[in-house]
């Protein structure tokens, strides 16, 4: 491993995952809130996937988003935490350099769409309460279905460039990533070349993606507050509202935790690198654990039939 950590060469043949740096120690530990985030990930996507699947009733654009969300939230954690508690457990830290780079296209392209579909959720929203009798005629499920492929074509487009840009960099510093998975800054960073188009192209990905994703969904909101303050009393009001407050919930349990994420890896120097990964290890792993629980505690129709 020596030879590989010195010896120039253009594309390694694998790399070196470190896990959490500066917490070897603890790796067993912190591999029991990791496992169990990503079995109650697992169970709650499976179990809201099954429902509407089962519940006639739940054919629904609502719902149809909702397990786009689910498809998402099971593949973005299982990109990555298998590995993590192979780490973890078995200290088992090499990954060959296309399998890294794979990884990397899976995180960043299913954390694009579920940003998306978040969005998506927000325009079901901004029908249902703004135009409540033509909800069934605007969304059709041929107009959903569009809708779907747009998200999906998105994200794959915009991160397409990550895994290219990725390989056409020179290796020569060191195979050894001090993460636990292959992030897009991550990897480059290793590279002894001028990376600034990755890096430049990373930041105006995160915050187009966010940027634009967050535009309309203020968008939907402003309209949707403006319907709900026109409606007569406040129980109406508080009922209308307390209808979206899955969604937000949703939101903010995606964005707070890959904004923060996303900033402490390009500019928090003064963060330590422990720290700084394991908040992006978790980030991964507490929307696809909290989605299914948000939904299931506040939509009744999932009570029910659960």
């Amino acid at each position: 491993m020596s030879d590989s950590n010195t010896t120039d060469f253009t594309n390694p043949s694998t790399f070196i995952l470190l896990g959490i740096p500066g917490l070897e120690a603890a790796h067993v530990w912190i591999s029991i809130p990791f496992c169990a985030m990503y079995t109650t990930a697992v169970l709650g996507n499976f179990t809201i996937l099954f429902i509407v699947k089962t519940e006639q009733s739940l054919h629904t654009p609502m719902f149809y988003f909702l397990c786009m969300l689910a498809v998402t939230d099971l593949v973005m954690s299982t990109s990555t935490l298998p590995k993590m508690l192979s780490i973890f457990w078995f200290n088992s830290r090499e990954i060959s350099f296309s399998a890294c780079l794979t990884q990397m296209y899976f995180i960043h392209s299913f954390s694009t769409m579920e940003s998306g579909i978040l969005v998506a959720m927000a325009l079901d929203r901004y029908v249902a309460i703004c135009h409540p009798l033509r909800h069934s005629t605007i969304l059709t499920n041929s107009v959903v279905a569009k809708i779907c492929l747009a998200v999906v074509l998105r994200s794959v487009i915009l991160t397409l460039p990550y895994p290219f840009l990725a390989r056409r960099w020179p290796y020569c510093k060191t195979n050894i990533i001090p993460h636990s998975y292959c992030g897009h800054i991550a990897v480059v960073n290793l590279a002894c070349a001028d990376i600034r188009i990755s890096s430049y192209y990373g930041l105006f990905n995160l915050l187009s993606e966010i940027g634009m994703d967050v535009f309309f969904i203020a968008m939907s909101y402003t309209q949707i507050l403006r319907a709900i303050f026109r409606l007569p009393t406040k129980d109406a009001q508080f009922k209308t509202f307390g209808t979206c407050i899955s969604h937000l919930c949703a939101i903010l349990a995606l964005y707070i935790p890959d904004l923060f994420s996303s900033l402490t890896q390009r500019f928090g120097h003064n963060v330590p690198l422990d720290l700084r990964v394991l908040i992006a290890s978790v980030y991964l792993l507490v929307p696809p654990m909290l989605h299914p629980i948000i939904y299931g505690v506040r939509t009744k129709q999932i009570q029910g039939r659960l």
